[in-house]
């Protein structure tokens, strides 16, 4: 099945600390739903009809950048869990958005290249994908942002960030979306090369 990338377009911060844990195209890594017991909270998927067929955390490669998705929580942009988190880390573009999601990631740069998304550099590497007619979308964190000798590869709330080779970088990453959810695949896109890992595959609905 061919995945195109589409349009993209503390409860406290403690509580996201427990739930959260505070060429050619490569592999995808995953494991299988009914082959691990999950015993810590890594997703809320099941609250909005989404049963996952692996667990996370998976790993999407391409280019030489790999990106494993740890952790996702989804919630209503209005609730408190979402506005405890806006709020901290100054996140714009939240009141038209009908869901942010927040994300726990690792970022590894195994190429022989700089990679980056920055300004020398704009276009996203990695997308969520739920199957609306635009993609999950990244938010900027004012907070982490706006400051006095800022440097990319924040590892509170990730905006910019720049990964040398050999380098990694653990973090977490706010999204908002604002269609239906209807599937969920993660996909990256490096330097030409692309590859996606269906963590649910797409219903009728």
């Amino acid at each position: 099945m061919k995945k195109a990338m589409v349009k993209t377009g503390l409860a406290t911060v403690m509580m996201f600390g427990a739930v959260l844990g505070h060429g050619g195209v490569t592999n995808a890594e995953a494991v299988p739903a009914s082959s691990k017991t999950q015993t810590v909270m890594t997703d809320n998927l099941f609250k909005y009809g989404l049963k996952k067929d692996v667990e996370l955390p998976v790993t999407v490669t391409a280019g030489g950048l790999s990106y494993t998705l740890e952790k996702i929580m989804i919630f209503d942009s209005k609730s408190k869990d979402a506005q405890a988190l806006i709020k901290k880390y100054g996140y714009t573009g939240t009141e038209s958005a009908k869901y942010f999601i927040w994300t726990k990631i690792t970022v590894e740069n195994k190429s022989g290249n700089t990679v980056q998304k920055s300004y020398e550099d704009l276009k996203e590497k990695w997308v969520l994908n739920f199957g609306g007619d635009y993609s999950a979308y990244v938010t900027m964190p004012l907070t982490t942002v706006n400051v006095a000798n800022y440097k990319p590869n924040n590892n509170e709330a990730l905006w910019s960030w720049s990964l040398k080779p050999g380098q990694k970088l653990s973090t977490y990453q706010a999204h908002l979306y604002n269609e239906d959810f209807k599937e969920f695949y993660v996909s990256v896109n490096n330097k030409g090369n692309q590859n996606f890992v269906e963590i649910v595959k797409a219903t009728d609905k």
